[in-house]
């Protein structure tokens, strides 16, 4: 049987490991030819090596897919030139670009240095656009393409210590929306996914709590491989019509997440001063203000 990606070249960053591999090669399975990005760095985003990329490669190959490794750094504009033109050069296209590739600097705010910061804006923010960037000059040119970003709940709802990593993801779903806007008259799509999986990326949640450690147990059963079916899906020409979202995977749930939109409102007749925002505004808006959640807050519930 034909697989939905049959035909397709799909360039996936952060492909040697997690999520990214997870992706990758149920790409493969679907019938696309890969490139599989990955420089084989810490989480942390420290060293370098080629061994996670050529393992994926390797068990892609062994049920006979068709993959290329790209070591280039998402956080360097010439490198994603590199990447992009590696995909074209060895298939001669380019139709799926996910945009995975990721570290953690995590520190709380008041005591995260400007390298912590850079670290991961460089990475999480930079990363997507320099690769989409890259990519997007081949999509324009043969009317199509769908760019599939990660991004993360620490930034769509909370979490502590991750101002970074927050800031960058929230980035990426403001990149996304731009792209889908600019680029739909080429039939261009760029979509986003918020996973939750179990990983190197969530293996630093504490356990020091009863409730951390049920948590820790819940996200164990959250592997990677269930987030692959829905960016399997966006990739293919059976999502020609979805551009502009925001899906979270949980297990085996998948929601479509809110964009920001107006909720509530106030008027006055007159010109507001901060007495009247203060006597009348605030306290009329007050009953819709959202908390400090944090991500567990609002998804409470074991995955199913």
């Amino acid at each position: 049987m034909t697989g939905i990606l049959e035909g397709k070249v799909a360039l996936v960053t952060g492909a040697g490991g997690g999520i990214g591999k997870a992706i990758v090669v149920a790409m493969a399975r679907a019938g696309a030819s890969v490139v599989i990005n990955d420089i084989g760095v810490s989480l942390s985003g420290q060293g370098g090596s080629a061994s996670p990329a050529e393992e994926t490669k390797a068990e892609i190959e062994a049920f006979g897919g068709n993959a290329v490794i790209s070591t280039e750094s998402v956080s360097e504009w010439q490198a994603a030139q590199r990447m992009v033109a590696l995909a074209k050069d060895t298939f001669g296209r380019l139709d799926i670009v996910v945009n995975n590739a990721g570290i953690l600097r995590d520190a709380i705010f008041h005591k995260m240095s400007p390298e912590e910061w850079l670290a991961v804006v460089n990475v999480h923010l930079n990363g997507p656009f320099f690769v989409s960037r890259a990519a997007a000059e081949i999509f324009r040119e043969q009317g199509s393409g769908s760019f599939i970003q990660m991004v993360s709940t620490s930034g769509l709802i909370g979490n502590l210590a991750q101002s970074n990593y927050a800031a960058a993801k929230m980035g990426v779903v403001g990149l996304s929306k731009s792209i889908a806007l600019d680029m739909k008259r080429y039939n261009v799509r760029s979509n986003c996914i918020a996973p939750f999986a179990w990983g190197r990326m969530t293996m630093n949640i504490p356990t020091e709590t009863p409730d951390q450690i049920a948590r820790v147990e819940n996200l164990k059963k959250m592997t990677p491989e269930k987030n692959a079916p829905l960016a399997v899906f966006l990739g293919s020409d059976a999502a020609k019509d979805v551009s502009g979202q925001i899906f979270c995977v949980r297990k085996n749930e998948i929601f479509l997440l809110s964009q920001s939109r107006p909720i509530r409102s106030v008027h006055t007749g007159d010109d507001w001063t901060p007495e009247s925002v203060r006597d009348h505004a605030i306290p009329a808006l007050r009953s819709s203000f959202f908390p400090l959640d944090r991500s567990q807050d609002v998804f409470t519930w074991d995955p199913c």
